[in-house]
């Protein structure tokens, strides 16, 4: 009868990379030890084995998906694997311990720059995050059956203030709300309707809303087809330390700029 070697061999078989996911010392001791010609990579929000090679992930995301798709990024990044190489992932699904394994390939082609939007900002992991999946969720549903676009600046507000200047007056002026609160996005999805930026502090104070972003535009490149919201949203991240992330009214995409520069494009459907 067949063992599960010779059922799950394929899995292990001619592997290139085993990335571990915040994996105990005693585990991360016990993988160290196995012979193979494979690169052991260690992932985690902080190195607690003392890895040789270790890909820091700036939030413990929930899902699997993201998880595994942000590590393969921040390792190719890294330079620590390669475009094609195979790779087995042991991480956890069900409990604190590693009780997951799965087999992928790194393809450089399928970068989403998800990577670089977390990377050296300003602001908060958690921050970016909860107006990331506020901009996705504005974009697959719409405000009131309708599509929408939206412009949201995250971090560095006091510099972003500085280069702008109010439509209206500004709901947010003597608040002490923060992005992410189930009842300040439904506040921020219907006063998206309206024209002009939200500006959000590093910790995810919501600053401001209403504000016409007046950064200059030059050197600015960004895609054909793209208007003046997108335009105004890739020039504040390169005159300032912020970034942008960018709800468009016409194909529904979400794009995000850092350093005046276009780094990460997703379809909130396929998201």
């Amino acid at each position: 009868m067949a063992g599960l070697d010779d059922v799950f061999g394929d899995l292990f078989t001619s592997a290139d990379a085993v990335l571990l996911f915040s994996p105990s010392g005693s585990f991360h001791e016990r993988f160290s030890d196995v012979d193979g010609d494979f690169d052991l990579v260690v992932v985690g929000t902080e190195d607690t084995v003392g890895a040789e090679t270790f890909v820091e992930l700036p939030l413990a995301f929930d899902d699997v998906k993201e998880r595994i798709k942000f590590a393969i990024e921040g390792a190719i990044e890294q330079d620590v694997i390669e475009d094609g190489d195979e790779l087995v992932c042991a991480t956890n699904m069900f409990a604190d311990g590693v009780d997951t394994v799965s087999r992928v390939r790194a393809d450089a082609e399928t970068h989403t720059g998800i990577y670089d939007l977390f990377v050296k900002s300003r602001a908060e992991p958690e921050v970016i995050k909860a107006v990331l999946e506020l901009a996705i969720e504005l974009g697959k549903k719409g405000q009131k059956g309708k599509p929408v676009g939206a412009l949201f600046v995250v971090g560095d507000a006091g510099k972003v203030m500085n280069k702008s200047r109010p439509l209206s007056y500004n709901p947010f002026e003597k608040s002490h709300v923060h992005v992410g609160d189930p009842i300040v996005n439904v506040m921020l999805k219907e006063f998206s309707r309206l024209d002009g930026a939200f500006v959000i502090s590093d910790a995810g104070k919501i600053v401001s809303a209403y504000r016409y972003l007046e950064p200059s535009a030059e050197g600015v490149d960004i895609p054909k087809g793209l208007g003046a919201r997108h335009m105004a949203g890739g020039a504040i991240t390169r005159d300032t330390n912020a970034i942008s992330i960018v709800l468009s009214e016409s194909d529904g995409l979400v794009r995000a700029f850092k350093g005046g520069e276009l780094i990460l494009e997703v379809d909130p459907e396929a998201y």
